[in-house]
């Protein structure tokens, strides 16, 4: 996890890190969007430890990608749900998912299609310019620094 205090390091990038960067961060949130919901289910999946997914979950939930939502009164249960906030990250999952089928070996994973529900068709994360709407190629690309003044 990055030190919480952005020496140098002042981006949203550094301060999106904070939050989703650790390494089971992003496979509970994949997780998530496969439909797992429940704390012995994202276990299974995942194959973590019972007291990192905790602290894991209840970070996510600290900071409003996950909301913990009451299943069962007795005993009480939980299980944990994506927000909007958290489904805002699919692209960034997706798009994490992309690059690997394209620059890691087949050994390093299996594949998963991105489905369009709407009509099955497969689903690229892409980047396009406000301004011209057109799509933007990565060798298009600079990342500046914002204005100031």
């Amino acid at each position: 996890m990055l030190r919480t205090t952005y020496e140098g390091q002042n981006c949203n990038l550094a301060r999106t890190l904070e939050v989703v960067g650790e390494r089971w961060t992003l496979l509970i949130v994949r997780s998530a969007l496969l439909g797992v919901k429940r704390f012995d289910t994202f276990l299974e999946h995942l194959d973590i430890a019972r007291n990192v997914l905790a602290k894991r979950l209840a970070r996510l939930v600290e900071y409003g990608v996950m909301e913990r939502v009451p299943y069962q009164d007795r005993p009480i249960r939980y299980e944990y749900r994506l927000t909007p906030a958290g489904r805002d990250l699919t692209r960034a999952v997706v798009a994490l998912m992309q690059w690997g089928d394209r620059n890691l070996p087949p050994d390093f994973g299996s594949q998963r299609r991105v489905d369009h529900l709407g009509c099955d068709g497969t689903v690229h994360v892409e980047l396009r310019c406000s301004e011209c709407g057109r799509r933007v190629y990565d060798e298009e690309v600079e990342v500046r620094r914002p204005c100031r003044g």
